[in-house]
């Protein structure tokens, strides 16, 4: 199998699936075979979240590694999804607009590429909710 379809088909990569628990209805990114708080007792399912967040925290990269030096600076931030999950996202907008709290929503961007005639390598990013 080729990397390209090799990371199509990893649905959390691409479309912020995770899992839920159907006992205590607290959700799960990356997804988990078992709930932290039910143990054996929780019913886990797959859930895709609505991809709608806040930002929690952030950082404004200037000096970035190889590979990311070409889109410095970009604004890093922990994302609080709606559902109730944080993960780790670039945030696509100017880095004097981001502030705490500002609602974002989920995008489909190019993260990197290896060479000039490697594979592109995309995910999910993040943009100001408008």
């Amino acid at each position: 199998m080729a990397v390209p379809r090799f990371w199509r088909n990893i649905p959390a990569r691409y479309n912020l699936i995770g899992t839920k628990c159907l006992t205590c209805e607290k959700c799960y990114f990356p997804p988990r075979t078992t709930c932290p708080a039910c143990r054996r007792a929780g019913k886990i399912e797959m859930h895709k979240f609505e991809g709608i967040g806040e930002v929690v925290t952030y950082t404004v990269i200037h000096s970035a590694s190889e590979g990311f030096d070409r889109q410095t600076p970009y604004v890093l931030a922990i994302i609080r999804l709606d559902e109730g999950p944080c993960m780790t996202a670039q945030i696509v907008c100017d880095p004097n607009e981001i502030e705490i709290g500002m609602k974002v929503q989920s995008i489909f961007r190019k993260i990197a590429e290896e060479g000039p005639d490697g594979v592109i390598c995309y995910g999910t990013k993040f943009a100001p909710k408008r």
